[in-house]
């Protein structure tokens, strides 16, 4: 009796742990449903086309719908304050350039959502870098560096535009100010596109962008490529010198791209999203996709997101703090 009791004591727990699923099927479950990509900008600039692009290579490959979802404001904080407040599920996520990162460093108390870049969010995946451009109007007079510069000192130019306070282009602003000797100021936008819009139509004459969505204007003689922003000239304009070439020393910021999600995700599913992502960054219509944007593709494995935004929160909070950049 105790020996046929012990059998079917022992074939209930095999039974029972049968049942439960391993961490490995659970990853492989995943997902199960619907996704969330959340961008904290409108459409119309590089994050919100790219995020597009990745969407619907990822929904091809989980087999689950990927849904953009644009919620802005505040400089981004908005969406990203969203996104930190999921349930850490990997059903909502955050595609993000690195405003992020910045951002809360310069909003006054109560303007926008707060969060903290370095502990609210799960790095997933470090999509590419990008080149920043002090790009003018072309019926603005403002073909050179130095032609801003002396139109900042005259008091003929007094703003420029940036895609919201805290961004790397606001930053960027305030370091060319700084190196400069000038003091123009910013007039923030909700993202690139309604920048450019204004930019395109002379409403503003001078902005502080990536590449990609202004290289068409550009072509056609509608906008002006100054100067880049980096230790030497790109090669996707290499025509176009660097700021320190054109007289203001000191002034070199850039941009990425990246993937996060909220705090506490699994291991597991952070695996899976970064997997499929780094296959979707090696494919052909891509790689074109983010060339056509100045993005240079980057991949890898979550702790270089990790790395690359703990820097930019440490260099760029430095440059915040001793500038006194704050948000209108």
């Amino acid at each position: 009796m105790i020996a046929r009791r012990h059998l079917i004591l022992a074939t209930a727990a095999v039974a029972t742990a049968l049942a439960l699923p391993t961490g490995s099927a659970l990853a492989q479950a995943y997902p199960n449903k619907a996704i969330t990509l959340v961008v904290s900008f409108p459409p119309g600039g590089d994050t919100d086309a790219l995020a597009r692009s990745f969407a619907e290579k990822l929904a091809a490959r989980v087999g689950q719908p990927v849904v953009v979802e644009n919620k802005t404001g505040a400089s981004g904080t908005i969406g990203n304050s969203y996104v930190a407040k999921a349930a850490p599920d990997g059903y909502t996520l955050l595609f993000t350039p690195n405003t992020f990162a910045t951002a809360p460093l310069v909003l006054k108390p109560g303007t926008g959502a707060v969060y903290n870049p370095l502990t609210d969010f799960t790095p997933i995946m470090l999509a590419g870098t990008q080149s920043l451009f002090l790009v003018t109007h072309a019926g603005s007079g403002l073909n050179s560096v130095k032609d801003v510069v002396a139109a900042g000192k005259s008091g003929k130019l007094a703003n420029y535009a940036s895609p919201g306070s805290g961004s790397p282009m606001h930053i960027l602003g305030e370091m060319f100010n700084r190196a400069a000797g000038v003091k123009l100021s910013q007039v923030p936008y909700r993202g690139s596109g309604p920048a450019i819009v204004d930019l395109v139509a002379g409403h503003i004459p001078m902005m502080y962008t990536t590449l990609g969505p202004v290289a068409q204007y550009i072509a056609q003689g509608k906008l002006v490529n100054v100067a880049v922003a980096d230790p030497q000239r790109s090669s996707l304009a290499p025509n176009v010198p660097t700021l320190a070439e054109a007289g203001v020393k000191d002034v070199e910021v850039g941009a990425w791209q990246g993937f996060f999600g909220p705090k506490g995700m699994s291991p597991e599913v952070v695996r899976t999203l970064n997997g499929h992502l780094n296959e979707i960054i090696k494919m052909p219509d891509v790689i074109a996709r983010m060339q056509t944007m100045a993005l240079v593709p980057v991949g890898g494995e979550a702790p270089a997101l990790a790395k690359i935004n703990a820097y930019h929160n440490e260099r760029y909070g430095k440059v915040i703090r001793e500038t006194g950049i704050m948000a209108d």
